[in-house]
């Protein structure tokens, strides 16, 4: 971030009383940024410069809605919503994260990011538009129903993968920096030619201390290795969300980016927002953005595609049964083994489930590499293992669950379809916990699988 806030003529929006009190706040926020210190002399001069800021802040939203009510400004109801999100919710959370870390550097680097990010977007946008110089980018903002259900959703699902008790900053996030962010687009396409463009902005010491920490990294470091895991696990949180809210099987991942922070506010200019949510996970901040348009053409008559779409009439109901399913499932993968199937055919991989999912807890992978992950993020108690895969085959799986120390103990069972006796040798001279044909029977293989944990717990 850097030191400086400095006002610019393409700010006004010739209204004097608005013009003034912009540039006031445009002030007070490049004084903290330039005045940044870590003793008691700059921490006091930051908590009253944080409390000047709200006071004029809270005076410029009074003094700006009685302006756009005296002009019947059109876009007035969902003006004043984005201000009562800043005043009620965004700023309450910024304090509430200063005072609780003693106004630590993390802190005041969010406050400072947030606020200052918040009135350059607010100004350069909603603010123009009042007087139609510019375009308000938050037009197409879904009601605060099915708003309510998707923050109630990411939060569950925040506490669900990584175990974090996560609070809503803003339910307007508009891109605002915040501390060392990695920007992350994917984009979703059905053939009816509907789309979901979604992004999701991670502060890099959250990825360290969650998937970072569950692949055992020793430093806050951002490895390629993790970068990649992280990938795959947005992906999974991703889906979750679609499948929620909308039939995610008719949906292909089309495109996914890495983006710098300027390609990503790049990439948000003109966009008209569904959802846009920005969290403090406590272990760093995390956002949430949508751009669904066939959502908002559903609100004019256009029906939703898709089997399990929320809309304002059901969207409780449907967060509810999600929360009161996932306590019931949570209760019952908590009492089941854990089972990692791996092979590259998708009918292999759903008989499997189908024959062991009543008993144990199954997860499936493809690939080799997708098995790794899976390891990583959600250690198993056994695998059972394809011996005949392409690219990364079952005996170099093996080999790379045993390099790694945390790993190398994991029991793993092969599959295999080879019957003759040299492929058999193959197999054993490998030293697994045992190998199961895939021609046997299926009651045979279940049989095999529960004699196994029978053992074990001899």
């Amino acid at each position: 971030m850097g030191n400086q806030l400095v006002w610019q003529d393409r700010f006004n929006i010739g209204v004097e009383i608005i013009d003034k009190e912009h540039k006031k706040l445009f002030s007070i926020l490049s004084k903290l940024l330039a005045n940044q210190t870590q003793d008691e002399r700059g921490k006091w001069a930051c908590q009253e410069g944080i409390k000047y800021f709200k006071e004029h802040a809270m005076k410029h939203f009074a003094e700006e809605e009685v302006y756009m009510a005296s002009i019947s400004y059109a876009g007035f109801e969902t003006h004043r919503r984005l201000h009562d999100n800043f005043r009620k919710k965004t700023l309450p959370a910024l304090e509430k994260e200063l005072n609780q870390t003693d106004y630590s550097p993390e802190a005041i680097s969010h406050f400072l990011g947030v606020c200052s990010g918040w009135l350059i977007g607010h100004t350069l946008t909603e603010d123009r538009a009042i007087t139609g110089k510019g375009t308000s980018k938050w037009g197409n903002l879904l009601p605060e129903e099915e708003q309510s259900a998707m923050r109630k959703f990411i939060l569950q699902l925040l506490k669900d993968m990584f175990q974090l008790k996560a609070r809503v900053v803003s339910e307007c996030y508009g891109g605002e920096k915040f501390g060392k962010g990695i920007y992350y687009r994917l984009s979703y396409k059905a053939d009816t030619q509907e789309k979901w463009e979604i992004y999701l902005v991670f502060e890099e010491r959250l990825l360290a201390n969650t998937v970072g920490r569950l692949m055992g990294a020793k430093s806050d470091e951002l490895s390629v290795t993790l970068m990649n895991a992280v990938r795959y696990t947005a992906q999974q949180f991703t889906g979750r969300i679609m499948e929620q809210f909308m039939d995610s099987d008719e949906y292909e991942m089309k495109e996914e980016n890495l983006l710098s922070y300027e390609q990503f506010q790049k990439r948000l200019e003109g966009q008209k927002l569904q959802f846009s949510l920005l969290f403090d996970t406590g272990e760093g901040y995390f956002a949430f953005s949508a751009i669904v348009p066939h959502l908002v053409e559903s609100e004019t008559g256009m029906p939703v595609k898709g089997g399990n779409a929320i809309k304002s009439e059901n969207a409780m109901a449907e967060v509810g049964k999600y929360l009161n399913n996932n306590e019931q499932q949570k209760e019952l993968s908590s009492q089941k083994q854990k089972i990692l199937v791996v092979d590259d055919s998708g009918l292999i991989l759903q008989a499997m489930k189908e024959l062991l999912g009543k008993d144990y807890d199954v997860a499936t992978a493809t690939s080799g590499m997708s098995a790794i992950r899976c390891i990583m993020l959600d250690r198993p108690d056994l695998v059972l293992l394809d011996y005949e895969m392409p690219v990364c085959d079952g005996s170099q799986v093996l080999e790379m669950i045993r390099s790694e120390k945390d790993f190398a103990d994991i029991p793993v069972i092969f599959l295999t379809g080879r019957t003759d006796r040299e492929s058999v040798q193959k197999v054993l001279a490998l030293k697994p916990a045992g190998y199961l044909l895939k021609a046997q029977p299926p009651e045979f293989i279940k049989k095999e699988v529960d004699g196994y944990f029978k053992k074990k717990l001899r």
